[in-house]
């Protein structure tokens, strides 16, 4: 008799990208030994970044999503069960449930002591700054986790230009500090800061980051079906974060 052939893996809408789950899967072994939530959560946000940047198209996006979470079901790993738990909590709407369902599945495999804290913030305080007619506007709105007092404080800062095309999307850890750095440039004159209605900072980042034209390599070209204009390869790192940041708005 033949040696016995090795499991191929669990079946995959894009077996093609194979690899590239495989590869997620080693990384995820990193995830527990992160220090807390939030470094979990844009951990997360970068790898969904990844695949977003790569996808030609909403529905290959979500394919590799429903791939990612079928390899992360069958590796079975600390690093894996901390993975879906934080694409159930900020991962794309699509794809919550399922990975809660995949990562409630791992019972047996020892969780992350944060688990429980992934996405569970409140928004607090929000900022509109203007650098200039040029330069559009950046929003700013502070988060924090529930029953962690100030630890954990962060921020989602938006660059929307034109039309409120995004042009930068980061995560702030340090809010005193980039607030600091911003009432300096007022008093230079470098910019104003003002405070913002938390509901049109909402309204404003879910039209813009909702909308953005996945598999965009920026640029100021439209895509030529849609009209919509690409998101900045810049962005995609923080923008799952950021959605699900703005989707607890107002």
């Amino acid at each position: 008799m033949g040696a016995a052939r090795s499991s191929p893996g669990p079946g995959l809408m894009l077996p093609g990208l194979r690899e590239v789950y495989a590869a997620f899967v080693r990384e995820a072994d990193a995830l527990p030994a992160l220090p807390g939530p939030l470094e979990a959560e844009v951990w997360t946000s970068a790898r969904l970044g990844a695949l977003e940047s790569a996808a030609p198209h909403a529905q290959a996006r979500r394919a590799a999503l429903g791939d990612l979470i079928t390899c992360l079901r069958a590796a079975a790993t600390p690093g894996a069960r901390a993975f879906l738990a934080a694409l159930a909590a900020i991962g794309p709407v699509e794809g919550r449930r399922a990975a809660g369902r995949a990562a409630g599945g791992l019972g047996e495999v020892a969780a992350v002591p944060w688990e429980k804290s992934l996405g569970r913030v409140v928004p607090g305080q929000a900022w509109l700054v203007q650098e200039g007619p040029l330069d559009g506007d950046r929003l700013i709105c502070e988060f924090r986790y529930e029953d962690a007092g100030t630890r954990g404080l962060h921020a989602v800062a938006v660059r929307l230009g034109h039309g409120d095309v995004p042009s930068e999307v980061v995560i702030v850890g340090d809010v005193p500090a980039l607030m600091a750095a911003a009432r300096q440039a007022m008093q230079a004159e470098l910019c104003v800061v003002q405070p913002y209605d938390p509901a049109a900072v909402g309204q404003r980042l879910r039209a813009a980051l909702n909308d953005a034209e996945p598999g965009g390599r920026g640029g100021s070209s439209p895509h030529r079906e849609t009209g919509t204009e690409p998101l900045p390869e810049a962005c995609y790192p923080a923008v799952a974060l950021a959605r699900h940041r703005a989707g607890l708005l107002p």
